[in-house]
């Protein structure tokens, strides 16, 4: 059976949603709308606003609301910000960039960070030899400093678990958050598989809070295994691609010589 992959970032969140148990872990979301986007920034005053089929952090924008004497509104996309001083003006610049396209609006996360630049990170989760969910890895993103998504593709820089939280929580917290955040991907695996049967793997964007809750952004259905070759413990990887020639996505048993991956969705 072909390995389903599903694109839209609104069907995935919806199906995540209808499970009491992972709603604690999905930050408010719904599909842009001018209303929506004016109460939710008057609710938590920082939103992303994303391409409900967009890849690799392409067209995400972080919307600001601010307290200033010359500016109320400021929104930041790749490197560009601008700032208006309605919220009409502002609205109207976001509904252009968007070309009639579907977008979403997610309640803002402020993230944690090393050396002052924000991170959040990566679980992969697998079918594994028996076909039972299995969390394989978990890799830091570390984010361009002039950006506002961490991508690989985007500027963002690959680093350990254990590099990004060594200020932030002894090694026995590390050890206990790992656990938990490997548990989150297997249920949040498990969840979507109700919904999307032929899935075989996930790849969970999620962001620790400054209280370290964790926050998923979205799941990715065609994930990139390569970022964890970044890593310097090779049996990650090792396993990773593994599991991926197991159920049918690569037929080489080894990952040498491979050529550039698919996109990640």
């Amino acid at each position: 059976m072909a390995i389903q992959r599903v694109q839209s970032k609104w069907a995935k969140t919806t199906a995540l949603l209808c499970s009491e148990q992972m709603r604690q872990y999905i930050p408010e979301t719904s599909p842009f709308r001018r209303e929506t986007v004016r109460a939710m920034l008057d609710q938590h005053q920082m939103v992303y606003v994303k391409p409900d089929l967009g890849t690799f952090g392409h067209g995400v924008i972080r919307v600001d609301k601010l307290q200033h004497q010359s500016w109320t509104y400021q929104f930041q996309i790749g490197k560009r910000i601008r700032r208006f001083s309605t919220f009409d003006s502002m609205y109207l610049q976001l509904a252009a960039i968007q070309s009639g396209k579907r977008y979403l609006i997610q309640k803002g996360i402020h993230l944690l960070k090393h050396q002052n630049r924000r991170f959040d990170l990566r679980i992969m989760v697998q079918h594994n030899m028996q076909g039972a969910w299995e969390t394989t890895g978990i890799i830091g993103r570390l984010g361009h400093p002039a950006k506002i998504v961490t991508n690989y593709h985007s500027g963002g820089t690959p680093l350990p678990f254990q590099t990004l939280m060594s200020t932030h929580l002894s090694e026995f917290d590390q050890s206990s958050l790992l656990n938990r955040l490997s548990g989150l991907g297997v249920i949040t695996a498990q969840q979507l598989q109700v919904h999307y049967p032929g899935l075989k793997e996930i790849g969970i964007d999620v962001a620790l809070g400054t209280d370290l809750h964790p926050w998923i952004l979205e799941v990715n259905t065609l994930p990139d295994p390569f970022l964890f070759r970044k890593l310097k413990d090779r049996h990650v990887f090792k396993r990773i691609y593994k599991y991926a020639v197991g159920y049918g996505r690569f037929k080489n048993k080894t990952a040498h010589n491979r050529a550039k991956k698919p996109p990640t969705r």
